[in-house]
């Protein structure tokens, strides 16, 4: 079976409750749509059970982006040949972004690992996918982080790796828009649906899916969907 999962923010221990709950195996595929990162307690954790794993295809979220690219000079060793190159207005500028999207759990995280396991991880997460595209029961699932970019300017005929990492895991999607129709669903997070509906449910609309059900947040619930039979199961 094919499932996919979103926005675990460091909920390691309702991630691995959800893999128990799908009785999840060597047989099944798991689409992780980014934001693995930040904000809870265990993101480290998740990042180290899902490299060990094959069946298991990360796509990026924006704090996963945040992340690479801070952590990418964060875990190098400042000398004075390197000090100037790795510390600057932008390199500042990005790590305060992140840290005001409450990134102190993973940074904690990646510090109480040996260097080398740090970049084993940090690589990892650099082979993170764009997006990816899954054929399940019959339909064809787009599976991106936060969208396809500005609805004002998509274009259907825009191949999907024409598109940046910033407008598939940072612009926020407008879902009473039907973008494909047919038996093609975009299949996205970021947006936790209980800011929208106020519900911690999957949410569907113009062959838009959004299953960001707010795992990290107070009433909310990490959510997957099995693509094969539209099943949906909750972690509260």
């Amino acid at each position: 079976m094919k499932y996919v999962m979103s926005d675990l923010h460091g909920e390691y221990d309702k991630y691995l409750a959800m893999l128990e709950k799908i009785h999840f195996g060597d047989d099944d595929e798991l689409f992780i749509l980014g934001d693995v990162v930040d904000r809870g307690s265990k993101p480290v954790e998740i990042l180290q059970d899902m490299s060990m794993r094959h069946n298991v295809y990360p796509i990026i979220g924006n704090h996963d982006q945040m992340a690479i690219d801070v952590l990418s000079w964060l875990l190098d060793e400042i000398n004075e040949q390197n000090l100037y190159r790795n510390i600057n207005n932008e390199s500042m500028y990005s790590y305060m972004v992140w840290q005001m999207n409450r990134a102190q759990t993973t940074i904690e995280g990646f510090q109480r690992l040996p260097q080398e396991e740090r970049l084993i991880l940090l690589d990892y997460m650099r082979e993170f996918a764009p997006y990816e595209v899954v054929s399940a029961g019959g339909k064809t699932f787009i599976l991106v982080h936060a969208g396809l970019g500005d609805s004002n300017q998509f274009d259907r005929n825009k191949p999907l790796d024409h598109y940046t990492v910033k407008e598939l895991a940072f612009v926020r999607f407008n879902y009473n828009r039907e973008y494909f129709g047919g038996d093609t669903y975009i299949v996205t997070g970021h947006t936790p649906t209980i800011s929208f509906t106020g519900k911690a449910e999957i949410y569907h609309s113009h062959n838009n899916i959004n299953i960001d059900c707010g795992a990290v947040f107070t009433g909310g619930a990490l959510a997957c969907l099995c693509l094969d039979n539209m099943q949906e199961f909750y972690v509260r």
